[in-house]
């Protein structure tokens, strides 16, 4: 695959809230957008989406040319694929459509054309394998909600997918803005969302079990250390965590309590007893504040939290602009 040509069209297919804030982001960086979506009024939705995340990009700073006017919309995906640099499938979460949808945009597509999926939990090795002409350009770049404020980018390459491929995807993405892991085995969930997954097992374990309410246990983590993992993350928060010996003082001190909480860990079962506990708990959290009002409230710290770190520590830059000059 050749690296050499730049990536200024991107076309989205489905327009959901992942597809719509990918759309805002790639506008918020000067690219040109071209979006697909065979729902009844995704086009006007898209356009409502991308009007009301503006302003929050605007505030983190737009790129030279960027414009919600370089957005285009079409029903018709031959239509929005021709011409692309790259597309960011975001489709539902079932592997035949995937795999249809893979099998036709390997035909439609350059080989030089990246095909991305947002997919959360689905493999690419079982995606691309429908792709009989260049399965090697099919790579996983899966965002977090919504990616255009969140900055993480979880890769993961499939079974054919080239190690090209991986390299111009992570250097198109950090060339945006966003902050890059590379997954180096395919794993159910990726990584980022098998942690969250570790964690909501015990909260619901605690929860459920009368040992705290949803509210204590949201205070407990975001007033904690949800605070310090907004700044580093586990492994450097421990190495802090070991004082002036740093990792290694951490061990001698803390593994052995850390692995007997292990021990006690919960694993509690989802029947509908333990989830409309969980529920009734969340609702209380939530009193009369609106689903709109709680991602308000969220956006305006996410913001804040953004433009702090902006300020403190730049992103790494690519190895190589030639792919995305």
């Amino acid at each position: 695959m050749s690296q050499s040509k730049p990536i200024r069209r991107v076309a989205i297919i489905g327009t959901g809230v992942i597809g719509a804030s990918w759309t805002s982001l790639f506008l918020a960086h000067g690219l040109d957008v071209v979006a697909t979506d065979v729902a009844p009024g995704a086009d006007a939705a898209l356009k409502r989406f991308v009007a009301t995340a503006w302003p929050a990009l605007q505030r983190l700073g737009l790129a030279p040319g960027a414009s919600q006017d370089r957005l285009s919309f079409t029903p018709v995906l031959t239509d929005a694929v021709k011409d692309a640099d790259l597309v960011q499938e975001n489709g539902p979460e079932k592997i035949e459509f995937k795999k249809t949808l893979y099998r036709q945009l390997d035909e439609l597509l350059h080989p030089n054309v990246i095909i991305a999926s947002s997919s959360s939990g689905l493999t690419m090795s079982e995606i691309q394998s429908a792709c009989k002409m260049h399965p090697e350009r099919c790579v996983i770049g899966h965002p977090f909600n919504p990616p255009h404020l969140v900055p993480l980018v979880e890769i993961v390459g499939g079974a054919k997918t080239s190690e090209a491929t991986i390299q111009r995807a992570a250097e198109f993405y950090t060339s945006i803005g966003q902050r890059t892991v590379r997954v180096n085995k395919e794993m159910p969930g990726h990584v980022a969302n098998r942690l969250q997954a570790a964690l909501a097992r015990e909260v619901y374990y605690l929860v459920a079990e009368g040992v705290v309410s949803a509210a204590d246990v949201d205070t407990a983590l975001c007033w904690g250390p949800g605070l310090r993992w907004g700044i580093m993350g586990n492994m450097m928060l421990n190495h802090l965590g070991g004082g002036k010996g740093g990792i290694e003082h951490f061990f001698q001190q803390f593994s052995g309590p850390m692995t007997a909480w292990w021990k006690t860990l919960g694993s509690p079962v989802l029947t509908a007893d333990v989830q409309k506990k969980l529920i009734d708990s969340v609702h209380a959290e939530v009193g009369s504040r609106t689903v709109e009002e709680l991602e308000a409230e969220r956006d305006q710290v996410l913001l804040g939290l953004l433009e702090i770190r902006n300020k403190v520590a730049k992103p790494s830059q690519p190895k190589s602009k030639a792919a995305v000059a």
